[in-house]
């Protein structure tokens, strides 16, 4: 049996269509996680991100420091997870996170820290204070580098909460652990291939909205580069 009637028999079953193991069951649960564990990484390293970049202290540490975090095994930190807070969505979370806030923070202070020098003294020249220099003219010049950060995060994320399956949570991983167990590779096959397609349609979405969630003046700049 090859890959094509592996899916073909994936696609097909009733099982796809409806109920708590349906393709859009699965995908929702997915998506759910994946979301969480990037709202929380967000919300932890894009602002310590934009306040490293525009002091420029620590910069070259946080750098050195994501790297080393990028190389954790997740697999290793769910495990080691499962066993300080036992099963649950903490088990999967932390784990996801600790993938999606390296990148984030990375994102966030090279994208500050690339703004012109000189654009940020003209604002403080005719009177903004510090936080409105940041909020006002670094953040919308690092929109850029912070989008390309949330892509990478977000494909890390979406193609890593597999492991939630591991744990006894749901999710597409759901399949591709399932259908091992059982040696019922069409179901191996298909969940694979729904994980490939979520990860490449959030490359697409933030590809879209990189293109047309900038302002004017640096959508042109963009295309102009």
């Amino acid at each position: 049996m090859n890959w094509l009637s592996w899916l073909g028999d994936f696609f097909s079953s009733p099982d796809r269509l409806s109920g708590p193991d349906s393709i859009v069951h699965r995908v929702t649960e997915h998506l759910l996680l994946s979301g969480e564990a990037l709202l929380c990484a967000a919300l932890l390293a894009v602002p310590l991100g934009l306040l490293i970049g525009y002091t420029g202290r620590g910069a070259a540490a946080v750098t050195s420091l994501a790297g080393a975090a990028r190389a954790l095994p997740t697999l290793g930190l769910v495990t080691l997870a499962v066993l300080l807070a036992g099963v649950g969505d903490t088990a999967v979370l932390v784990p996801l996170i600790a993938l999606a806030a390296p990148p984030l923070l990375v994102a966030a202070v090279e994208g500050v820290r690339g703004t012109d020098p000189d654009v940020r003294d003209a604002a403080r020249g005719v009177g903004l204070t510090h936080p409105q220099v940041l909020w006002q003219v670094c953040l919308p010049s690092a929109l850029p580098t912070l989008l390309a950060g949330f892509r990478t995060a977000s494909v890390q994320v979406i193609a890593t909460a597999t492991v939630a399956a591991y744990v006894g949570l749901g999710g597409l991983g759901r399949y591709v652990i399932d259908g091992l167990a059982t040696r019922d590779y069409a179901v191996t096959a298909g969940g694979a291939l729904l994980v490939v397609l979520l990860a490449v349609g959030v490359q697409l979405f933030f590809a879209l909205l990189t293109r047309y969630a900038l302002p004017p003046g640096l959508r042109g700049r963009r295309r102009a580069g």
